[in-house]
């Protein structure tokens, strides 16, 4: 006799099913045949791995500085997990080693930030924080802003704020927003530098709308963090000085503006933070749900942002610098292709659209027979418009992988059909 079928699997629920289904099938078949989806790295030898017996060279890490594999980071380490142990498990509203406080303290001084909050995840501090300052007001979120900003929005909507979408980098359409008066608080929500892209919004622009309207600006600078900083004379590339995220790299203050970062890319560290005034920072320490309720982060990511923010100031600058050089080189060589990228700020992302997104399958699968590990850039993760790959550059990367790099990619051209310079581009649309 056949067993009944469960009753969570018939009627509403069964075609609410389908939908999510549907609407991810691209992406539920590539994790499936496509060996670049969902691997298993079985060893590592510098930015080189290893999956199965096929030896790739790494271009889908984030972890730009190559703090993860730097010897002076790595042996400082045990001497922390001997003093404090593998992980200190109180709540940080129960108690937090010593360890946070150097952390707040030392990032504030980097940034020229009024203070420091360090929770576990920028995830948590979306789904934490931007509750908190929209509280019953308005959120003009950009269309093209990270997806988990749009889960924070979503919170705060429930919690009952109201949200609005702005076209992406659109101060005209912003402003008049602003001008026809949202309900207070206003929050203006928007990426640092994208993590497609590459590319930074206009910064100063934005703060000036947030002033002039009396709105926070809330500034997640995943990728930009530890990778661009403040302008100088002597800088010793266009990324800037210290690595100190994008606000100080576009010359701004920190009036009207909140900036969000992680240490899990260019610090190579499980730990984000907030830069806020203090008042904000010592209210969520009784309202940001991670603070009262999360484990912390583990003493060895702790030790590691510790010892990465030693290793930055004394030769993060000079880390940067062969960063842009052989950023530089793969945009150069993709110029001299013709292949397109959105790329315009020289930055450590590099998106590459295919001419066909159903081509995405045996593209993967060519690079990584070829060699070439990367981030599949596959519907629905982003529009079919953009369907393609992401390049993310780092330092740890030589010479010798980013030759072999630009060698895959002209072979690529000349096999597949890449968007190439000068074709149309639709718009993108929000990932929210």
């Amino acid at each position: 006799m056949q067993s009944e079928a469960p009753k969570a699997s018939r009627g509403r629920h069964s075609k609410w099913l389908d939908q999510c289904q549907e609407a991810s099938s691209d992406l539920a078949r590539l994790r499936i045949s496509q060996p670049m989806l969902d691997a298993v790295i079985d060893e590592i030898a510098g930015r080189m791995i290893r999956v199965g017996h096929q030896w790739l060279a790494d271009f889908a890490s984030c972890n730009y500085l190559g703090f993860d594999l730097d010897p002076e980071i790595i042996a400082a380490i045990p001497a922390y997990l001997a003093k404090w142990g593998t992980h200190p498990s109180w709540s940080r509203l129960l108690g937090s080693p010593v360890l946070y406080e150097r952390i707040e303290e030392q990032l504030a001084h980097l940034l020229g930030a009024p203070d420091v909050l360090a929770l576990p995840t920028i995830t948590h501090i979306h789904m934490s924080v931007i509750p908190v300052l929209a509280g019953s007001g308005t959120i003009l979120v950009d269309r093209r802003a990270h997806k988990t900003i749009y889960d924070g929005c979503s919170v705060a909507k429930s919690h009952g704020a109201t949200v609005v979408r702005y076209p992406h980098d659109d101060m005209e359409a912003l402003g008049e927003l602003l001008a026809a008066g949202p309900d207070y608080p206003r929050m203006i929500c928007t990426d640092g530098v994208n993590s497609m892209t590459g590319n930074a919004p206009p910064l100063p622009e934005l703060a000036r709308l947030a002033r002039e309207h009396d709105a926070t600006l809330y500034v997640d600078d995943a990728h930009g963090f530890g990778v661009i900083g403040e302008r100088s004379g002597n800088e010793t590339s266009p990324y800037g000085s210290r690595g100190n995220s994008i606000v100080r790299f576009c010359g701004e203050s920190y009036d009207n503006v909140v900036l969000v970062a992680g240490c899990s890319k260019a610090y190579s560290s499980l730990l984000a933070f907030i830069a806020c005034p203090t008042p904000i920072k010592n209210f969520l320490k009784v309202a940001a749900p991670p603070y009262l309720y999360s484990g912390p982060a583990p003493v060895a990511s702790l030790a590691t942002v510790l010892s990465g923010l030693e290793v930055n100031e004394r030769r993060g600058d000079a880390i940067r610098a062969d960063l842009h050089r052989k950023t530089r080189r793969v945009l150069d060589a993709l110029d001299e292709l013709g292949i397109a990228t959105p790329n315009e700020s020289g930055f450590p992302i590099i998106e590459i659209a295919l001419a066909d997104p159903h081509d995405i399958d045996d593209v993967g699968r060519f690079l990584f027979s070829h060699g070439i590990y990367v981030t599949l850039a596959a519907y629905p993760l982003v529009p079919r418009s953009d369907v393609g790959f992401r390049v993310q550059m780092t330092a740890a990367n030589t010479d010798a992988e980013v030759d072999q790099l630009v060698g895959v990619l002209d072979e690529l051209k000349a096999r597949f059909g890449l968007r190439m310079v000068d074709e149309p581009r639709e718009a993108m649309a929000g990932r929210g």
